[in-house]
């Protein structure tokens, strides 16, 4: 499921850059997509602001089929203070801007999956495809607003996976 998990990473963060190029995240003196793999990542104590975080859940597999299928959750978490400029009184609205960049993002609902074991990825045989994210409520910590979205990746096993 790797092979899957990195392809679906990778369109997320090609579509970001493409709807949103100023979502970006300073990280270990590297600026970047505003987009991270928390289990690829140093941990930290709390999630960064302004920035959609993937977490990955649990992990199923459909055998009866033709081919083995293979299904994980994925959490996307993400959280905003709003802007400095506006003494952070928009943070309603810049959560509401990252939940219309995270449905842009998610649309279409598939890409190519790649292998990135080697440079540059190598093209394998199948897609990986996703349902519609499920949107959880907001949740308010004084003066944080967050929210996750919840999405089910699902990819077919190839040969050497």
């Amino acid at each position: 499921m790797q092979n899957a998990k990195d392809s679906f990473y990778m369109a997320l963060r090609t579509r970001l850059v493409t709807i949103n190029p100023e979502r970006t995240i300073l990280l270990r003196g590297t600026v970047r997509p505003g987009i991270l793999v928390e289990e690829a990542e140093a941990s930290f104590s709390q999630l960064p602001n302004d920035v959609f975080v993937l977490r990955w859940l649990g992990l199923g597999v459909d055998m009866d089929l033709g081919s083995t299928m293979a299904a994980e959750e994925c959490e996307i978490l993400y959280q905003t203070c709003g802007t400095q400029s506006f003494g952070g009184l928009d943070h309603g609205r810049s959560l509401s801007d990252m939940d219309e960049e995270l449905v842009a993002m998610l649309d279409p609902f598939y890409t190519p999956k790649l292998s990135y074991t080697a440079t540059p990825p190598a093209a394998m045989l199948t897609q990986v495809f996703w349902d519609e994210p499920g949107f959880a409520p907001i949740v308010i910590q004084r003066d944080q607003l967050s929210r996750s979205a919840k999405v089910m990746v699902y990819s077919y096993q190839e040969q050497g996976e």
